[in-house]
């Protein structure tokens, strides 16, 4: 019994220590960031936030059961929590799901329903409240890639017979894939580990395949950094130079001095609430950051018109708005030389590297959501990861510009200066050390516990992705599967 009451002051200690220090280093943030507020005025999205969590709730199920496949029981406990939490789900009517149209409609207590509809290859996309179509008309896009079959990983799915290098532990590299499922709870639905680009582990979950297209979430984040790249190493832009963002030029407007690299790194200063922020107050309204994916607005124009909070490049803060807008140049970079913006990404990107799942959705005006709503298969994200492992190149071939990997992978200083050393160019950074790797690992991260992680020392790649509920156990699992890795690779 004593030892017990012991073991309970320790562990009371050790929380109130760790309260403490979260704590400290909250007010500190917070004193930085009103050394640098502009004061601007706030005004919260508008409509009513039920109705909103709705639109993500319909949007998740319609992706979940007509992208991912799974089934619609499955997918109303277990993903999408993001923009369609969980609680909220039992204040609203049950999923109607029409195989026919392709649609999903949930009806509100107030008789308002929000429905999202299956597009085809631009995904799912709910509809603005009170509107039965689209502003755009959905575009068919198709890959100029061989039979995945009889073609060779990792242009293909075709893995190459023989033995696994030497210098790998092969009995910890299964015992890493197991950890990584284990236990049930986590609801692991993939996972995948390159060394040297070779696949040398991969196991799915049930109803789950190599093709399956999964929810990602703001893994997409890296890959709208990943399409910036391609637009800057065709000479479209520079990472220097000042955002061209139209809505903020000839105006005098103080937006207009937001640099590319200063979206990339999350330090725009532009005023969009998010969950994540130090001081986000959940009674201010619905946030800014959700509402650029449920509010059924042209999702460019919004973020294009919020104001500034802070100067840009001095205020690390993780907010949709800075992605949205990387989306929009991407898209005014693209149709400035005269190419289909939706056909751009398979065609300049996915073709070059073999991917065939990635399933980019858009808001109801046709632009790209790829600040979180984009599915794909384990081993498309695994031939992501293998790019940025190559420093861009592939086959031979340059698709990110010299040192574009470096810039991403690289710890932002507006970051360093709030004392959270864990972001870079649309990637996070283990710069910190909390997680059982190198510190100079880096992330694609998405909610409910998706990742890539990027390992330069042991030329690793490892894709997790899992149902969203499972985030919690899923994180620890993945965290021991970490470590089991890190004694079966060595540095290279």
């Amino acid at each position: 019994m004593k030892k017990t009451v012991g073991i309970s002051f320790l562990t009371s200690l050790f929380l109130n220590s760790a309260l403490a220090y979260a704590q400290d280093v909250q007010s500190k943030i917070l004193a930085r960031a009103a050394k640098f507020d502009l004061h601007a005025a706030y005004k919260a999205p508008p409509g009513d936030a039920l109705s909103h969590n709705t639109a993500g709730y319909a949007k998740i199920m319609c992706s979940a059961v007509f992208i991912t496949g799974l089934k619609p029981e499955f997918a109303a406990e277990n993903v999408g929590f993001f923009t369609g939490p969980y609680l909220e789900r039992a204040k609203v009517g049950k999923p109607v799901i029409d195989f026919d149209r392709k649609s999903v409609t949930i009806a509100l207590p107030n008789g308002v329903s929000r429905t999202a509809i299956y597009t085809g290859d631009q995904g799912c996309v709910c509809l603005p409240e009170g509107r039965n179509s689209l502003y755009f008309q959905p575009v068919k896009v198709a890959h100029d890639l061989p039979d995945a079959a009889t073609t060779p990983w990792p242009m293909g799915d075709l893995i190459p017979a023989g033995p696994m290098p030497s210098n790998i532990d092969m009995t910890r590299v299964a015992q890493a894939v197991d950890a990584a499922f284990e236990p049930a709870d986590a609801l692991t639905a993939a996972f995948v580990i390159t060394c040297k680009g070779r696949i040398i582990g991969e196991r799915y979950g049930d109803g789950i395949t190599k093709d399956t297209p999964l929810e990602s979430w703001s893994m997409g984040k890296s890959l709208s950094a990943t399409l910036m790249g391609i637009l800057i190493r065709q000479g479209v832009y520079s990472l220097e130079q000042p955002a061209p963002i139209p809505q903020w030029q000839g105006k005098n407007d103080g937006r207009a001095g937001i640099r590319i690299n200063d979206l990339m790194h999350m330090s725009s200063g532009l005023y969009c609430r998010a969950p994540l922020d130090p001081d986000f107050d959940p009674t201010l309204g619905y946030p800014d950051h959700l509402y650029l994916y449920t509010g059924g607005v042209n999702s460019f124009e919004w973020a294009a018109n919020l104001p500034r909070q802070y100067p840009p490049n001095s205020v690390g803060r993780y907010r949709n708005s800075d992605p949205v807008l990387i989306n929009y140049l991407i898209r005014l970079g693209v149709e400035s030389k005269g190419e289909a913006y939706h056909l751009f990404p398979q065609k300049e990107l996915f073709d070059k590297i073999g991917i065939r799942s990635m399933v980019l959705e858009t808001d109801p005006y046709g632009n790209f959501l790829t600040q979180g709503y984009e599915l794909a298969s384990a081993r498309d994200w695994a031939r992501l990861g293998n790019l940025y492992l190559q420093d861009g190149i592939w086959n031979g071939e340059r698709i990110l510009p010299e040192g574009f990997t470096k810039f991403v992978s690289t710890l932002a200083e507006p970051w360093i200066a709030d004392g959270q050393p864990v972001y870079g160019g649309f990637f996070w950074i283990n710069g910190d050390g909390a997680l059982p790797i190198p510190k100079e690992a880096y992330m694609m991260r998405g909610a409910g516990g998706q990742s890539v992680t990027i390992i330069p020392s042991h030329d690793l790649v490892i894709v997790r992705l899992g149902h969203y509920r499972g985030q919690p156990a899923g994180d620890k699992a993945l965290n021991k599967a970490y470590s089991l890795l890190m004694e079966a690779v060595h540095e290279q």
